[in-house]
């Protein structure tokens, strides 16, 4: 039986209408120090206090390990070592992750060469399927959650008054546009059966700003851009090398200057124009503080594609399949979802489409990086 936990909600002051994100061009023999000076110039310090424990969010869009998909073991490295250095508590430092009906938390964290960074700086990783869930009443005016979920938000219990720091990547998303930031908290805040939560996408990456908001004294994200993902994302992207990382204490601001960065226009992706709106964050790249090198003149030129896993997912929620959706996505029969996701994903794209591009990008100066962690 989950326990349910009423919280106050602390008295916050309104959200700043200016922000600062720091952005850094990087490459593969000096991208540690170049960790280290971009959450500098993002104020991370300011942000996080080092007597407070930290959840490392974690981002793993794959078990498998596919460029640009999942949180980069040089990112994780790089963060580590900062913070450590900085005088940041090895056993308050907590690196967790959650499993989705496709993703395996365990597997993914060794795939993906986080296990060993983690081990060599002492840190030990946390599947979310292995601690405790509790019913959160949130008192914020979520505008889909509660009714996706009307028997109440189960959160991880150790959520609830530590702050965090998210390792997302840049890359394309079939259901946002793109993802980064806000979406990370989707994959530590909610449930493995969040896919419920895909028909009402951009509503509920509000619902958690509002969330955090309520849980977290203080949230900061670091995202690597050196290998970016264009096209079908999360997962079956073409890989970019774009050499850039950057940080910030504002989620929506550093999502909408990477969704800038990607060749969107920020205020046309609907959760970051929400967001913006209702003083989640910074949507407005004119309030936007960029510090670090220019990246005024970049544009990567990335279109946001749908894999045919989301195609399909689209079209039982939203689409002619619609009448169709409660018995295929919400009662036992669901089954067949994962199981064919897993089906297209890990036997037919990855060792053909994937592997190709997996091969590609490891005659690269990054793919030789991965190769020695």
């Amino acid at each position: 039986m989950a326990v349910i936990v009423e919280e106050q909600v602390p008295e916050t002051p309104a959200a700043a209408r200016t922000a600062r994100v720091a952005v850094v061009r990087t490459r593969p023999d000096r991208v540690i120090d170049d960790y280290a000076r971009v959450m500098d110039l993002a104020g991370y310090r300011n942000t996080l206090s080092p007597g407070a424990d930290t959840l490392i969010k974690l981002n793993l869009s794959w078990t498998k390990y596919f460029p640009s998909c999942s949180s980069q073991p040089w990112q994780v490295d790089g963060v580590v070592a900062k913070m450590l250095g900085d005088g940041y508590a090895r056993e308050r430092l907590l690196p967790v992750e959650n499993k989705t009906v496709v993703t395996d938390p365990r597997k993914g964290c060794r795939n993906n060469r986080w296990e060993k960074v983690l081990e060599r700086h002492g840190l030990t990783f946390t599947p979310l399927p292995e601690v405790e869930w509790q019913v959160f009443r949130f008192r914020s005016p979520l505008l889909k959650l509660n009714a996706i979920f009307p028997d109440g938000i189960e959160i991880p219990k150790m959520y609830v008054g530590r702050q965090v720091l998210h390792l997302p990547t840049v890359k394309t998303h079939g259901h946002a546009v793109m993802t980064g930031a806000v979406k990370n908290a989707f994959g530590g805040l909610l449930k493995e059966v969040r896919h419920y939560a895909h028909k009402y996408m951009h509503e509920v990456l509000v619902d958690l700003l509002y969330m955090q908001r309520e849980l977290h004294p203080a949230v900061f994200t670091v995202m690597d851009g050196t290998v970016a993902g264009d096209g079908a994302g999360p997962r079956t992207m073409i890989p970019r090398i774009k050499n850039l990382i950057l940080a910030s204490s504002d989620s929506v601001a550093i999502d909408t200057v990477a969704s800038r960065l990607m060749g969107f226009d920020p205020q046309t992706i609907p959760f970051l124009r929400m967001a913006h709106e209702r003083g989640l964050g910074v949507g407005n790249l004119k309030d936007i503080e960029l510090v670090g090198d220019d990246v005024s003149n970049e544009n990567f030129g990335f279109t946001t594609k749908r894999s045919l896993v989301i195609w399909g997912d689209q079209l039982i929620r939203r689409g002619f399949l619609r009448p169709l959706e409660r018995v295929l996505l919400h009662s036992p029969l669901v089954v067949w979802a994962p199981m064919a996701s897993n089906l297209y994903h890990d036997y037919m794209w990855y060792p053909t489409i994937g592997r190709a591009r997996i091969r590609d990008f490891m005659q690269t100066e990054w793919g030789s990086l991965f190769e020695r962690y």
